[in-house]
């Protein structure tokens, strides 16, 4: 199996899925911080969907199309045009992974600003979901794939900076790091998806997303 992980500098699923045997490659503009840059590829992820992927992995970033953004869409009860049409762009950027000819993708997002009009996800996960105590709702939007089971569900603080982990800091890279992928939701995608049998149904993706 030949996997792409997009817009995954953190290599958090890539490593998870190499552990198994899986032929995986991150990609993002940005060097590696997963410490296997022979397993990256630093470069737009536009022209790498034109080739032959048994799986696509994307995390598309996230930060004009969140809903957590939308007090900064809204000023003043009027809409700051600057960052809708970055939201706009961020959009197509999605639609990209969502309109992948791949027989298997799944899509990682937060909850959209609704004026986005973005597809209707499949699923919605949480961290403490996969053994980490944090609140993060995340939404998945998957073509030929099975939803994610939760694999250690804990009890979640009530406040994501009451973790003490690379989540809850601030700083310069606050963004940064609340975009990694927890361990245990990368452990998951590999797994449960890097180890599906091939007798997993594929369907198209007008059967999947516009059913």
């Amino acid at each position: 199996m030949k996997v792409l992980v997009a817009c995954e500098e953190s290599q958090a699923v890539t490593i998870e899925l190499r552990n198994l045997g899986i032929e995986a490659y991150s990609c993002d503009i940005i060097p590696c911080s997963g410490g296997h840059p022979e397993w990256h590829l630093q470069q737009d992820v536009t022209p790498l969907l034109e080739q032959d992927w048994d799986m696509i992995i994307a995390f598309p970033p996230c930060t004009y199309l969140s809903n957590a953004g939308a007090s900064h869409l809204w000023k003043g009860h009027r809409l700051n045009n600057d960052r809708y049409q970055k939201g706009l762009e961020g959009k197509a950027f999605f639609m990209q992974f969502y309109n992948c000819k791949c027989k298997r993708i799944a899509i990682e997002n937060p909850m959209p600003s609704a004026i986005f009009g973005m597809p209707e996800c499949t699923q919605e996960i949480q961290p403490w979901q996969f053994g980490h105590p944090v609140r993060k709702r995340t939404r998945l939007w998957l073509k030929g794939l099975p939803p994610l089971s939760p694999t250690e569900i804990v009890e979640p603080i009530q406040s994501c900076h009451d973790a003490h982990t690379w989540f809850s800091k601030g700083g310069k890279d606050r963004q940064r790091n609340r975009a990694k992928t927890f361990p245990g939701i990368a452990k998951a995608m590999a797994t449960q998806w890097g180890l599906l049998d091939e007798s997993y149904p594929s369907v198209t993706q007008l059967e999947l997303f516009n059913a």
